[in-house]
């Protein structure tokens, strides 16, 4: 399913969900020694992408999105990333996050509702 025309997104990711991530990743990377941060661009984004749903023109609620990755797709990507980002002593995390949002966007699929 793709947007049609007069479809639109509405995303009902809160402040307070928001806070929430923030506060428990900031307490896994320091537990981690900063390691979390490799996977952290993963749920920081695919919480917001999965709480949006996709409207019709009268603004009725006809699909949602869902994110279809899994956490040994997430950790293999992450290991990847994690030497390259090393390697290249920290530019590469800059990269890291759009290449990301690529893989996010493109395992992302609409499930109706």
């Amino acid at each position: 399913m793709s947007l049609a025309v007069g479809q639109r997104l509405r995303c009902d990711f809160g402040l307070s969900e928001a806070l929430g991530q923030l506060l428990i990743w900031v307490v896994l990377v320091i537990i981690t020694f900063g390691l979390a941060l490799f996977v952290l661009p993963y749920y920081f984004l695919k919480a917001p992408i999965n709480k949006t749903t996709v409207l019709d023109a009268e603004g009725n609620a006809v699909a949602r999105l869902s994110v279809e990755v899994g956490f040994a797709d997430i950790l293999g990507h992450a290991i990847i990333w994690l030497v390259l980002t090393i390697l290249t002593l920290g530019l590469a995390y800059f990269i890291y996050w759009q290449s990301v949002v690529k893989r996010l966007m493109n395992a992302t699929v609409t499930v109706p509702l």
